[in-house]
């Protein structure tokens, strides 16, 4: 019989917390190439999505097809042709696309309909909806190459979707479109999503892929991967690229990511389909498994407000019960909000200080410095620490000061230096706790 042994399960679940506060009632496009279904991994890929549906996020699921299109072509003795990256779709072409969806369409139903007991889809009741949600124009005739029955998107259907996702069921789009004249055109997954995840103005647009994510250096595909990658950085490193041709190309995917963040999305994930439960490590775990690309910086240094004082309490909790921290109630946080600054990474706070002044002796005290332990060593204490340099210099003071009992060398490897604590300020001497015997270290600013 396996065991779980609460010493670590019970970290580990309480470290998730914050990210699945932060995901709920969320829309998230997911965005699955062809290979994962053909590598035999939607199983395990519907699992994931349940668990993601059982926390209250809202999913949209576009699915490609273009392995599964290609054996349909071979089985017909037809040859594929492609130009300018995209399938030239001729009759049969376009017949052998429309056998390949309604294939994955049957066979993504039957991953959520699983029930099996003792896994992630026990007790799960997913209802999966597609339509016609999709409006599509023809690529036409580029550079003299006729193609035919591949199309672009033209308007997709926001309200319909919405409505889907809002009654709890997840909506699935396939990657065709049709002209109001109700011919149909072969989109391509990518274009669907990237267009699908801009008109709902989703919170998350992720695919899920052949590739590990964006390397940090291009030219050398098994370089390490660039872990977040800013939207202004996105489009320079997009611009010095050659024209995608395959997906495997490291632009054929940035591109699409660079339009949806341009056009609203937040954030565009990156991520492999080889890596077994990567959509879950992306959205649960620091630093993920993949690329993000974002409009900003994702690392937000700041000053907290009313909205923060649940995250900081998670945060400073742990500490507080085990001796690292003196104990503070959520009133006396919700009271002093104005003096705490935040770091937080994807809508998680991740460290926390606050900023007592005392006036009357030209110093402040820094209170509730605090790190998780998941990002520790990684330098968030030290630009907190910073930030509240900053702020005090910036109230004229010409000191700060920390009382601590188990990190005294950190701070003196940053220049503070011990003193008694008579040096305290008259009305923070009132409130030392003499039985705690705090260290007082003090650092002058320049």
């Amino acid at each position: 019989m396996n065991l779980v042994f609460p010493h670590t399960f019970v970290p580990w679940f309480r470290s998730v917390a914050p990210h699945i506060h932060a995901h709920r009632g969320k829309t998230f496009v997911v965005a699955i190439a062809g290979e994962l279904i053909a590598a035999g991994k939607l199983s395990a890929f519907a699992q994931d999505l349940a668990i993601l549906h059982a926390m209250g996020i809202k999913l949209v699921l576009v699915h490609g097809f273009r392995p599964q299109v290609e054996e349909q072509l071979r089985a017909k003795g037809h040859t594929s042709r492609f130009s300018h990256g995209m399938r030239v779709t001729d009759p049969l072409a376009l017949d052998c696309a429309q056998e390949a969806a309604g294939q994955l369409r049957y066979e993504i139903e039957a991953a959520f309909s699983q029930g099996l007991p003792n896994t992630p889809m026990a007790h799960s009741q997913i209802r999966v909806v597609s339509g016609n949600f999709i409006t599509a124009r023809p690529v036409g005739i580029v550079d003299g190459v006729d193609f035919q029955h591949t199309g672009l998107v033209r308007k997709i259907d926001a309200v319909g979707i919405r409505r889907v996702v809002e009654i709890g069921a997840l909506a699935m789009l396939s990657p065709f479109g049709f002209s109001p004249t109700g011919e149909a055109f072969n989109l391509s997954m990518e274009d669907v999503a990237a267009s699908t995840a801009s008109e709902l103005q989703a919170d998350k647009l992720i695919y899920v892929t052949e590739v590990r994510g964006i390397p940090l250096d291009p030219l050398d595909p098994d370089s390490e991967i660039d872990q977040e990658l800013g939207l202004a950085d996105a489009r320079k490193l997009l611009a010095a690229l050659p024209n995608p041709m395959q997906p495997t190309d490291t632009a054929f995917y940035l591109q699409h990511a660079v339009k949806a963040c341009e056009d609203g999305v937040e954030r565009v994930h990156i991520v492999p389909f080889s890596v077994d439960g990567s959509v879950l490590m992306e959205l649960f775990t620091h630093d993920g498994v993949g690329t993000m690309i974002v409009d900003e910086k994702l690392e937000s240094l700041r000053e907290a407000g009313a909205d923060d004082i649940g995250g900081i309490l998670q945060l400073i909790e742990p500490f507080e019960k085990d001796g690292t921290l003196v104990k503070r109630d959520r009133t006396e946080i919700e009271r002093d909000i104005d003096h705490y600054t935040v770091i937080e990474h994807d809508g998680v706070i991740f460290g926390c200080a606050a900023l007592y002044p005392y006036p009357e002796s030209h110093t402040a005290e820094m209170a509730a410095l605090t790190v998780s332990p998941n990002v520790q060593g990684q330098g968030d204490g030290e630009k907190i620490l910073k930030r509240i340099e900053q702020r005090a210099r910036g109230a004229g003071f010409d000191s700060i000061f920390v009382l601590t009992t188990r990190t005294m060398h950190w701070f003196i490897k940053r220049g503070f230096k011990q003193v008694d604590p008579d040096w305290l300020p008259e009305a923070r001497k009132r409130k030392y706790n003499w039985d705690r015997r705090s260290q007082v270290l003090v650092k002058k600013l320049a």
